[in-house]
Formats: C-alpha cells, structure tokens, sequence
C-alpha cells in the first residue's frame, strides 16, 4: 500500500500494516486526550503536521480523523512568523514534525503558542517525543472506543484546515469536510478512469500538505495502488528508474525543468543525433490528438519515437500510464511533445476551496483537448460570470474560512464558489484558463493585460527559464525575464562568447541583443497593447528559498514586484 526508503532500502506496508498502525495511532490520540466530537469547529482539537511525504504522514492523517479532531497540514518551508500565525489562528494543540530543523523551529515557537502541548518527531531526535510513544495495540475495549469515535463523525463534519500560501498577505484557512473530500475522490475517480489494479505504482512527492496531492493519494488508495514516496525533489530522477512507477502527479514548473534538461541535453550532441534529435522535437510541437496530420506525419512520429522519444520515456522509467499536471497553467507546447511521445500527459485544475477538482483532460476519446484544463468532472456544475470568472457549486465546495465569515460571503455568493480565475469553454465542453481576475492589470492607457498568457508563450522559449509581465498603471508592457542559465552557456559556447557569471552574462550587449529578437518574434503572437517593449535580465533563478515562488512553484507576483521595485522602475525610467 505505502512505501519509503528506510536505511538505504524501500521499506513496504500492507494495507493490514497500515490499518493496525493508524488505529493504534488513534488509540493513543485518544488516550492523549485529543478529541473531536460533540463540538463546535472552534472548539473541537488541532493537530499540524509539518513533514516531507511518507507513509507516517498518511497514518497520522487518518488516525487524526478517525478521532474526529481536525488535520492543519503545512508546508515545512513555511516561514517561522507564517507558522506562528497559523498555529494561533488554528489553535494547534498537537504537531508532527519529520526532521531535527522542523522540531527546532517548532520548539522555538512553542512560547508563543499558548495551545502547543506537544510536538512529536517521525525522524529519531534527541530530546525529542518520537511518535511511536502514542502508538498502542488495540484490545478489544479500544477497538470499541475508536469505533465509537468514528460513529459519531458526520459527512459534514470538517476534516482539514488547508491555509492557503499567502502571495497577497496574511494565510486564509481553507475549511474542508469530509463530504468535500470523498465527494472529490469519487468523481474525479469517475471522471477520469483510474484503474482497480493493484499491481500499479504511484511515484508521490508533491507535497502531501496541498489538497492536490492529498486527494490523489486518496484516490490512489480508492484504486489499489501502491504509493511510493521519493526522498526528495532531488531523488525524482532515481526514483523513476529505479521505481519505474505508472503515475505521478506534478505541477508544471517542474515539468518545464525535465523539458529544459533534455533539450540542453540535446543541445550537446553532434552531426546527425542532434539533427535528429530536433526533427524530433519539431514533429512533437506539430502533435494534435485531435487531428490526423495524415500517414506521412504518423509514419515520422513512429521513427521518432523509436528513435528520440524512447530514451525520453526510459529516463521516466519506461512504464508511465499517467501524468497528471495541475496547481497552475501547462504550456501547450509540453502537453503537445510529451504525449507525441507517448508519455501520457494530461492537465486538470481546481482550487483548494474546491477540494480541488474542477474539470480534467480524460482519456477516453474527445474528451481531451491540449491548451484546455479539460472537461467539467461530473456531479459539479461551473457557470462562467459576465467578466468570464469560473464558479462553482457542488459537494466539494468548502465550507469557507476559518474565523474569516468576511471572506467566506466575498468567495461564496448565492451557493456558488467565486474561484478568482477567468476562463471560456471551447467546444461547449472544454474549459480554458485565460487568467487570474487579480492578475489583470490596465496599462496607463486604461488598456486589460492578461500576464499569465503572456509569460506561458514566453517561457515556450529553451533559453527562458522564468518571466514576470509587469506594467499595472504604466504606459506599456514590461518584464522580468530570468535565462536558462545552461541555454545561454551553450549558445555562448556557439557564439564564441566566454561565460563568465550568471551576473555579468546578462549585462553583455549581444546576449541583450539576442533576448530582445527573442522577445520581438513573440509579440507577434498578441496585440500591440499586449507586447512586450522592454525587459530587463535577473542574474538568478527566483525559487522557494529566496522568497519569490510559492510552494507549489507558483510566481509571488507581490514579493517579487517589492523586491525588485528599482529593476522595474529601470523598465520605466
């Protein structure tokens, strides 16, 4: 059922495995005091985890429902001041912490968390309550206790607080109940046909604590599958060739990272591999589902894949079914070349609030369509408002915001979840993302701009690795572009160029040259409101440590706009 890397080797659980660990976890839950029936939200207990994924998060998260207490899940990036305000706003009574460093930040903390009883470590530390001390093996009489715990929880009983990343402030807790949850499992399950198979493995190591990942683990279990947890993002690689797992979840940053790794890979070879491998890739852009480019193209695409796109799937470990993307926008180009490729690509969305799924690219035929985030899932409905923003109504709908009712009536209007993106439906079935509402701006000229569209066709391009359109009350577009590093070493090395630094390469007069003709060819592709007229180069990638990307690898548009004020006045002057 579960499974993790243990002392150098993968350690497995059973389903009977976890079933006696997660019931002897809630005995001692409950044993602890921990409770959660009979109560009011504010009053009912808190238990955080903060972890990397493992088998110990899944357990711990059941048990904690089977008492009927409350799961607050944080990313272990999380800042200090961020968890500070969470476990008072929450009112944490209980936290599982994985690694030494958490326990420390945590034990720091605890001062200034009045409720803070306890911190339990999976990971072996000194001084530290290890949580198997909370582990006790049912008789009979605590048997009939955790089942009677269990009885008294309802469908609509909530389950989680998921708080959301905070890109524009303060953390909103998400309130999500249990009908929320198995409403969500069971028609996304249905809406896109996930096996019964229990041979199947799923690769995990999206973080456990964002609901996307979460209810995939779910479904997985609902499906039989077992869940292997990487080591880490570092590992992903190994993991897939050792593992050689038939699904994963991802977010599209990543996705971009594999893409940029193999064309620079591709970039290094020489005569006909590297003409070949181009062809390739160009076949791959050409790829629709949708439409038979007719014997000739299928009869390229077949050489191709024999020849190019295999070592791409062995690199996955040469068994992938299915890729699931989701969390923010996938370039049209990737779902393109990878499913040429035969690696099975598909991109759904929805938000935390929604538990999340919206809608999905299915399998089965016309049911998906690249560019789109695919049809509605069944048994929710979705109505577009006058200004094109998505709304929702259905069982996965949360229950709002913890203590914040304000933001609760401002998201929840007349039954329907105001989900903040604006999309359009194609084809009457498929639904596309156009953009965030607060991610508009109006130039000077009282002109709308759609950033996100803007920097997706941008970042189509191998030699940029990350872009911010900028330009909110200014007289034109600007940007933030970031190179691939390792695209721009390469086209030095053509160019007779030596790279020096990341710092002095993008002041070097040709390489501004050359990311201006890049960013000329794609204004081609919107209006002239819409165009890029000036740019400026960061010397470094913007990532989760320096503040700038969120945790599930979306842009801080606000952190980076105030950090790099004096870049983009530059744009301006």
């Amino acid at each position: 059922m579960l499974a993790a890397r243990e002392g150098g080797l993968w350690k497995t659980y059973s389903t009977k495995d976890i079933r006696q660990k997660v019931d002897s976890l809630t005995a001692g839950l409950l044993q602890l005091g921990v409770s959660g029936n009979d109560m009011t939200t504010e009053r009912r207990d808190k238990i955080a985890i903060i972890s990397n994924n493992r088998p110990e998060w899944l357990i711990a998260d059941m048990a904690v429902q089977q008492t009927g207490a409350i799961l607050v899940p944080i990313y272990p990036t999380t800042s200090p001041l961020e968890i500070e305000f969470i476990f008072n706003d929450a009112e944490v009574k209980y936290v599982f912490v994985s690694s030494q460093e958490l326990y420390e930040r945590i034990l720091g903390l605890q001062p200034k968390i009045p409720t803070l009883k306890g911190i339990y470590s999976f990971n072996e530390i000194l001084g530290a309550d290890h949580w198997s001390k909370l582990l006790i093996p049912p008789d009979e009489a605590w048997y009939s206790k955790i089942e009677f715990s269990k009885a008294k929880i309802s469908e609509d009983c909530l389950v989680t607080i998921i708080y959301t990343s905070g890109t524009t402030g303060t953390p909103k807790g998400v309130m999500l109940s249990h009908r929320n949850i198995v409403s969500c499992i069971f028609l996304s399950k249905e809406s896109f046909p996930f096996e019964n198979n229990p041979t199947q493995r799923a690769l995990s190591f999206l973080p456990l604590n964002h609901i996307f990942e979460k209810a995939c683990s779910y479904i997985y279990m609902f499906s039989g599958y077992g869940i292997f947890f990487a080591e880490s993002l570092d590992t992903i690689a190994a993991n897939l060739q050792e593992l050689k797992p038939d699904i994963f979840t991802t977010v599209p940053r990543l996705l971009e990272k594999v893409y940029e790794r193999i064309m620079t890979k591709g970039a290094e070879l020489k005569g006909i591999k590297r003409k070949l491998f181009y062809w390739a890739v160009d076949l791959g852009k050409r790829y629709d589902n949708r439409i038979s480019h007719g014997f000739l193209y299928n009869l390229q695409l077949s050489i191709a894949n024999k020849l190019v796109f295999s070592k791409w799937r062995e690199a996955l470990g040469g068994n992938i079914k299915t890729i699931v993307t989701g969390g923010a926008a996938c370039q049209e180009r990737l779902m393109r070349i990878f499913n040429a490729a035969r690696i099975p690509l598909y991109e759904g969305y929805g938000p935390t609030e929604n538990s999340p799924v919206i809608s999905i690219n299915g399998k089965q035929p016309g049911r998906s369509k690249y560019g789109t985030v695919g049809p509605i899932i069944k048994g929710i409905e979705v109505k577009l408002e006058e200004d094109g923003e998505i709304c929702v109504k259905g069982p996965t709908m949360m229950q709002g915001y913890y203590k914040r009712p304000d933001l609760t009536a401002e998201t929840i209007i007349d039954g329907w979840l105001h989900t903040g993106d604006i999309g359009t439906f194609e084809d009457g079935i498929f639904l596309r993302i156009t953009d965030r509402k607060k991610e508009l701006f109006k130039t000077s000229g009282g002109k709308y701009v759609a950033p996100a569209a803007i920097e997706n066709k941008l970042k189509e391009s191998r030699f940029i690795e990350q872009v911010m359109i900028v330009g909110p009350e200014r007289k034109f577009v600007g940007a933030l572009i970031v190179p691939s590093f390792s695209a721009l070493q390469d086209w030095c090395r053509q160019n007779n160029m030596p790279f020096t630094s990341p710092e002095e390469i993008v002041k070097e007069p040709r390489v501004l040259k050359f990311y201006k003709e890049l960013v000329e060819h794609y204004n081609e592709y919107f209006n002239h409101v819409e165009q890029v007229k000036k740019f400026e180069l960061m010397n470094r990638e913007w990532s989760i440590d320096t503040g700038e990307m969120t945790p599930k690898l979306s842009l801080k548009r606000k952190v980076i706009m105030e950090k790099y004020k004096d870049v983009i006045d530059r744009i301006y002057a």
